[in-house]
């Protein structure tokens, strides 16, 4: 399996941005604390919230009406007066709310460093990458209209010129985030990982030259396919300049080649069938359907004859339990998502076929997260025998299609 190592720095003047990110000793306490109360709050009270759920709240339901709730829609009215709910959203809300707030003040004092360094890198360019920014795109509403995960100033702000501040909270909130998640070992591209390795296992003559990563942020999801797949030219797009300018200076200080640009998906200036892979991770669910028939649309365009599209989403309602739909749409309410549960009542792989993928080349499974297992049961998993755990706890949900040749 491919693993992710960290290349030659080309320059040894190169600084790494993420080196000017120094958190005091209490500012880590304070981190480790709210990482251990995110994890308890998402995962152990998450799971005993269910178990509640089913022996408590789903019997007294099933003796009243004769039948256990069908959707997530009748399950929401018996939780939201329920004290356990209420304390396991509480927690949790604030938690989230908590994870980037802690990074904010090391972020700070960091920022004229981290802007120099990320400047010289983005002038020297020592890995042969390229950074094309839009100052007149104009950044859709749904990204500028909330602050997305409770991220303050969402992924778009920018309070000084050649900012990479929202790129370094994303990414170390990210880190305080997903620290102390079991199911989550520490990977940081390990989405990326996770489906390249699926497709180079599942493809074995599948090699793609060119590969593009949509809603890219800083790259991190981006890099593993260049270790995966040796010689291919990876391109990331996205809306919001600060985490495309961390996100270069992150990967020629690594010594990676990749071509950010700051585009809309909708409508990007690619020309047709230049990519040969095409992949995004936790993506849609943060946009209105509409625009991602649009950009699954834009996808098809892009793509080669031949080509794979994978993305990494959240599992569609229609193939969740009533409980873990209403589990999951948490997010809708409570984390300034709001598109969240529309997507997931769509159906993937109908979107595809809509978009021009014949029906029988889209594509709906859960790859195993690479990381998560030793290589005999990753074999396993990937040869059938044994089954991939569910998504978010060892396994990713994927959806895309395979463009007619």
């Amino acid at each position: 399996m491919a693993s992710s190592s960290q290349r030659t720095n080309p320059d040894q003047k190169i600084v790494d941005v993420d080196s000017f990110y120094q958190p005091t000793h209490d500012e880590i306490g304070r981190q480790r604390f709210i990482s251990a109360l995110r994890n308890h709050a998402t995962v152990n009270l998450r799971d005993a919230l269910q178990q509640h759920y089913n022996d408590d709240v789903l019997p007294a339901y099933v003796r009243r009406h004769g039948a256990a709730p069908s959707s997530p829609r009748e399950i929401k009215p018996l939780m939201d007066t329920d004290l356990s709910y209420r304390l396991y959203s509480s927690l949790r809300y604030n938690a989230q709310e908590m994870v980037y707030q802690s990074v904010i003040s090391p972020v700070e004092r960091a920022v004229p460093a981290m802007n120099a360094a990320a400047k010289t890198i983005a002038a020297s360019r020592p890995a042969g990458g390229t950074l094309r920014l839009d100052p007149d795109l104009k950044i859709p509403n749904y990204v500028t209209a909330l602050d997305v995960h409770l991220v303050p100033g969402c992924f778009h702000s920018e309070y000084t010129a050649d900012d990479i501040t929202q790129g370094m909270t994303l990414a170390q909130g990210g880190n305080v985030s997903k620290g102390a998640n079991i199911h989550r070992k520490e990977d940081p591209g390990g989405v990326g990982r996770s489906v390249g390795t699926w497709i180079s296992r599942k493809y074995p003559n599948f090699k793609p030259k060119r590969v593009l990563d949509i809603g890219t942020q800083s790259g991190k999801n981006l890099l593993p396919y260049i270790d995966i797949f040796p010689g291919i030219e990876a391109y990331g797009v996205d809306v919001s300049a600060p985490p495309l300018r961390y996100g270069h200076a992150k990967a020629e200080y690594m010594g990676y080649t990749v071509h950010f640009s700051q585009q809309n998906a909708e409508q990007m200036d690619f020309p047709d069938g230049m990519f040969d892979l095409i992949v995004s991770s936790f993506f849609f669910h943060e946009i209105p359907v509409a625009v991602t028939r649009k950009i699954i649309k834009e996808c098809h365009r892009l793509l080669s004859p031949g080509g794979i599209m994978a993305h990494m989403e959240l599992p569609p309602h229609k193939l969740c339990d009533p409980w873990l739909n209403f589990s999951w749409d948490w997010d809708t309410q409570n984390n300034n998502e709001p598109h969240y549960t529309n997507f997931r009542a769509q159906d993937p792989a109908a979107i595809c076929a809509q978009a021009g993928f014949t029906p029988q080349n889209c594509l709906e499974t859960t790859v195993p997260n690479v990381s998560s297992f030793k290589p005999d049961m990753y074999d396993k998993m990937i040869s059938g025998e044994v089954k991939v755990p569910r998504h978010g706890r060892g396994g990713w949900f994927i959806f895309g299609g395979i463009k007619e040749a």
